[in-house]
């Protein structure tokens, strides 16, 4: 009979003490183009002057159908403090495009830059945001 109890206590531990966190959207850069094959490969950094494929993944849907896209440039050699909005571009998501959206962008300054993706439902918060290096 301990044996019994004792297992159910150490099931009813594990049932409330570990929780499944709900998906969250993310961003993946590569330098190849996206696409099954190739969406294991992400990598951080990146030559200037190529193209810096990215893909957004949403596990929920937007339901305004556009995002806001920003890439911030850290200012200075130690990436820390200084930072200048380098680029700004509004998607609008297509109906195949829901819950994700992939595209490219080229970059010809070395440093240290982070992709945030804002939502037009909710303008202050960010949904997503990813570190990348151009060297």
């Amino acid at each position: 009979m301990k044996k019994l109890s004792l297992l159910l206590f150490i099931f009813c531990i594990m049932f409330f003490t570990t929780a499944c966190d709900s998906e969250k959207p993310g961003i993946l850069f590569n330098r190849y183009p996206i696409t099954v094959d190739t969406v294991m490969g992400h990598e951080q950094v990146f030559e200037r002057g190529t193209r810096i494929y990215y893909l957004v993944v949403m596990p929920k849907k937007i339901h305004s159908r556009y995002m806001y896209m920003q890439i911030i440039k850290k200012d200075n050699d130690y990436e820390r403090l200084g930072y200048k909005v380098y680029y700004g571009k509004d998607i609008r998501l297509k109906d195949e495009q829901i819950y994700y959206y992939d595209d490219y962008i080229v970059i010809n300054q070395s440093g240290a830059y982070v992709m945030q993706i804002f939502s037009r439902d909710n303008p202050q918060k960010v949904l997503t945001m990813n570190e990348f290096w151009v060297k």
